[in-house]
């Protein structure tokens, strides 16, 4: 609740009043403690003090209790009595204006963002991916950003995933080399997100996160709860959504410096889930985030069961503590211990290790930044109950938020699926297979049109073949028949010859015997005389 001293919130009583400096409330904090000691309702109570004092808030609910913000409380004789006994006689039951939020759709203003907005690096946290497959990705999204292919949504990612891995040989010589399996193990992780309603979280329209940073007609800030009971049971897509949120409000917001209280303030819970398993180059940027945002007018807060559960150099930044009790059941926790007490400028009226054993469920150690911007020395104390309800809220108050706000629902509520990498890479896809199937068919006439044409060739050959062969028959014949003829006139020719040499004979011989008469008459005539 606000105090009544000037621009602070009065977070605890103890000997002496806690405050929280609005002035001082951008360096950061940090509310921790174990399971059942009143982390929750402490960060109602804060959530409740910026609102009051018209910052805007956001809070993710992990457990469903956080609605509570948006109802009014009902005291009862215990909280009566705790109330007077802490001093606290201006409180009054008062419910926040509320905003719920919903990256599943259900039951609230439905959260998205675009593969792009998300950026490779927190894109291949959320996957899992190791660093060759983060190379890949890296890749990708240069392609992507090359060829002027928006990255919305899955499909989207998956389709240029596809793309550089059909093209890997083009993209090693510019890029270096896409390995199938890389790409692989890439659609098998985008499967897994898939079916953790990572379908829903990526798209458009994407939320503006200037839509959250607003306040009602009263002026209290809105505090934006997003609805995260679903989300939680993701914790890859849960921690890089809200680390996206904080990198995004880095980039877009303009320096203010140190301004009289935050634009607005931003609650971790279950901080640790930022932080397991984070590589060294995510943790690098988000501990310059935590450094710088500060001077953009945006106070973090850090829920965690225990301090050891944050990073060193990002506990370092968290200058506002609300510290519950903590238990100790082995020398590891008993070092914790030890070491979060001593993180606290002492109060030399009680030993802080000892009391963080011994705080009771809404009993805290406290120390936030005074004036001078100094750690104010810790004070062992009572957390003032918020004006809200403690539990969640009823289902009528949750569903009046759900409808409250018309204007966001007809700017964020409906899915838009304008043309992306998806729909222009679908679109090569189907002139180049259209290119194929025209060059198919082309190849397929030129290979029957060959076809013919080698019949056609055939056929002229077998025939002028078969004329040949019909020409060389009949030259055959004519030349048997010219032998034939000639053999037959030779043989005319033998027998005109042999009959005239008989003929000649004859005649020679009838010559012969006329000569041979003639010379024995004369023979004989000369011995008659």
């Amino acid at each position: 609740m606000l105090s009544t001293e000037p621009a602070a919130i009065w977070v605890a009583q103890g000997e002496n009043p806690c405050y929280l400096l609005l002035n001082q409330a951008n360096r950061h904090g940090l509310v921790a403690g174990a399971s059942g000691t009143g982390k929750t309702v402490t960060v109602k109570a804060l959530a409740q003090g910026f609102s009051q004092a018209g910052v805007p808030v956001f809070v993710a609910d992990v457990k469903g209790d956080v609605t509570g913000v948006g109802q009014a409380a009902e005291p009862d004789d215990a909280l009566r009595e705790r109330l007077e006994k802490l001093g606290a006689t201006d409180w009054q039951p008062a419910a926040c204006p509320m905003r719920l939020w919903d990256v599943m759709g259900d039951r609230g203003i439905p959260v998205r963002i675009t593969i792009s907005d998300m950026g490779p690096l927190l894109l291949g946290r959320m996957l899992g991916l190791t660093d060759v497959q983060q190379g890949v990705l890296d890749i990708v999204f240069r392609v992507a950003d090359e060829q002027g292919l928006l990255l919305i949504d899955l499909k989207d990612l998956r389709s240029m995933l596809s793309y550089v891995s059909d093209h890997a040989k083009e993209i090693e010589t510019v890029y270096g080399r896409v390995s199938s399996q890389s790409v692989g193990a890439i659609l098998r992780s985008l499967l897994a997100v898939e079916d953790q309603g990572g379908s829903m979280f990526f798209g458009e329209p994407a939320i503006d996160l200037a839509d959250m940073m607003a306040c009602d007609e009263s002026g209290q800030g809105y505090v934006n709860v997003l609805r995260a009971e679903k989300l939680v049971s993701s914790p890859q897509v849960y921690a890089m959504f809200l680390l996206w949120m904080i990198t995004e409000l880095y980039e877009s917001l303009p320096e203010v410096g140190d301004p009289d209280k935050p634009k607005l303030v931003f609650f971790f819970d279950e901080a640790h889930l930022l932080f397991d398993d984070m590589p060294k180059a995510l943790r690098d940027k988000l501990v310059q985030v935590v450094k710088l945002i500060r001077s953009k007018g945006v106070g973090l807060y850090f829920i965690s069961q225990s301090p050891s559960d944050i990073p060193d150099e990002v506990l370092a930044q968290l200058s506002n503590r609300i510290q519950h009790g903590l238990r100790a059941y082995t020398p590891a926790e008993q070092k914790t211990v030890r070491a979060t007490a001593e993180a606290f400028r002492e109060n030399p009226a009680f030993d802080a290790a000892d009391a963080l054993l011994e705080l009771g469920t809404g009993e805290a150690l406290v120390s936030c930044l005074d004036e001078d911007g100094k750690p104010s020395m810790v004070e062992r104390a009572m957390v003032l109950a918020p004006e809200c309800t403690m539990g969640a809220a009823h289902e009528e108050t949750v569903q009046a938020a759900v409808d409250g706000h018309p204007e966001l629902m007809a700017k964020l509520g409906g899915a838009v699926d304008r043309e992306s990498a998806y729909e222009k890479l679908a679109a090569q896809a189907a002139e180049a297979s259209q290119a194929a199937e025209l060059a198919e068919e082309r190849a397929k006439l030129e290979a029957e049109r060959a076809a013919f044409e080698k019949q056609k060739a055939d056929e002229e050959a077998k025939a002028a073949k078969a004329a040949a062969k019909e020409a060389a028959r009949a030259q055959a014949a004519a030349e048997k028949a010219a032998a034939k003829e000639a053999e037959r006139q030779a043989k005319a020719e033998q027998k005109q010859r042999e009959q005239v040499a008989k003929t000649v004979n004859s005649v020679i011989g009838q010559i012969g015997r006329e000569t041979s008469r003639q010379l024995i008459r004369g023979l004989f005539g000369s011995l008659r005389r």
